[in-house]
């Protein structure tokens, strides 16, 4: 049985073809510059790459060319063999509590939730219904990002504010990267052979979340309303004081959508370092003999990053009543070693002990805390597009 993982963007589709008997990749790859000049495709297969301009007016396009390139470079024999269709889906609010099959009710609610998620949701739709012209006879299942997340209760969920924000308007704790904590709960569990564990899930690449697990349950996490929560990101703030945007407004001459915008792309390691949002370019300049300006620019960044990432790693322990294990995942979380040796060295109270040796490591699934850890530490790479994948195929059998 062949499944596709889709990912749409407002101007890219991201795929990658599995082969379910084995669970293995066959084909991924990224069409870029949807509707816009200058719009290409790269597929990788059997260990070959390649890439091509193509004319991309519309996801459509995207599709058909998608389709046509797995049948005429022997990918698959035809397009009967593809069995279903799993799209990523960003924002269901709380109405989706898991993955479902993708129907007219779910495009619209897809429709009706844009205001919650303005760049994500109108592009997954516009990928639900690119594949339901081109494959109008195979089903299609949505994952959503916020799905996981459903299971907190009232006092995670809900803000400090008047409760008819929340009953009006949908105010209140969403979370975000369910997917990917859903797929460390189970692989962490697996490999442990247990499934009451409590997991501390830190996701943690451009844009990262934190997230507390309870016997495969999520019982809080880090990002909000938005994604603009939690922990500091590349380019993201994290939490701040809501009271800075008024008066950044008044001192720049900003209105309210800019200074949001400001907070989202322009802060985090990018905004605090004024280097870069690449943590291996802060690390880099840390270590360098650059001026010591820039190094303590640098400094300030990671110092501040890993600060607030080791906060809700402890306010998360309190929650759980403690913690089984802490798993490191996503770009930073598992290539990054001074990050995850710094995250670690803040958390010695807790008596968790990093094993050097072993901690030199990138993208592999591993143990990195020493035997006498009080917490053992993992690294755990993350794989969304399976997660999507195996809950189509669940689904649709």
């Amino acid at each position: 049985m062949k499944i596709i993982s889709i990912n749409a963007g407002s101007s890219s589709l991201k795929f990658s073809l599995f082969n379910m008997d084995d669970k293995k990749v066959i084909a991924s790859g990224l069409f870029e510059r949807i509707g816009i000049d200058g719009s290409s495709y790269t597929i990788k297969y059997n260990g070959e790459k390649i890439k091509t301009e193509a004319e991309l007016a519309t996801h459509t396009d995207a599709v058909k060319i998608l389709l046509d390139k797995l049948v005429t470079l022997n990918i698959i024999k035809s397009l009967d063999e593809i069995d279903g269709v799993g799209h990523r889906l960003v924002h269901g609010k709380d109405k989706y509590k898991e993955s479902c099959l993708i129907t007219d009710e779910v495009v619209n609610d897809l429709i009706a939730f844009k205001d919650f998620a303005p760049l994500h949701n109108p592009a997954n739709v516009l990928g639900i219904e690119a594949f339901r012209e081109v494959l109008p006879n195979v089903p299609m299942v949505g994952v959503f990002d916020t799905a996981f997340h459903q299971t907190m209760d009232e006092e995670a969920y809900l803000y400090p504010v008047p409760y008819s924000w929340y009953k009006e308007h949908g105010v209140r704790k969403y979370g975000f990267h369910g997917t990917s904590h859903r797929y460390i709960a189970k692989t962490i569990s697996e490999k442990l052979g247990r499934d009451d564990l409590r997991i501390i899930s830190c996701h943690v690449g451009n844009g990262g979340s934190i997230t507390a697990i309870k016997d495969g349950k999520c019982v809080d996490t880090s990002m909000g309303f938005t994604p603009l929560a939690g922990i500091m990101m590349g380019t993201r703030s994290g939490d701040v004081d809501p009271s800075i945007i008024t008066y950044v407004m008044e001192q720049e001459g900003l209105n309210a959508k800019e200074v949001i915008d400001d907070l989202n792309k322009k802060s985090g390691l990018l905004g605090l370092s004024e280097i870069s949002s690449d943590m291996r370019d802060i690390v880099s300049a840390m270590d360098s003999e650059d001026e010591e300006e820039k190094k303590a620019k640098a400094r300030r960044a990671f110092l501040k990053y890993t600060r607030t990432v080791t906060n809700y790693i402890a306010e998360y322990y309190v929650i759980l009543g403690g913690a089984d294990v802490i798993c490191f995942t996503a770009g930073l979380g598992e290539n990054s070693e001074p990050f995850r040796k710094k995250v670690c060295e803040n958390l010695a109270c807790l008596g968790v002990k990093l094993d050097s040796e072993a901690n030199k490591v990138m993208g592999e699934f591993k143990k990195i805390s020493s035997d006498d850890s009080a917490i053992p530490v993992y690294v755990v790479p993350t794989d969304e597009e399976l997660m999507i994948a195996l809950d189509t195929l669940k689904l649709i059998s």
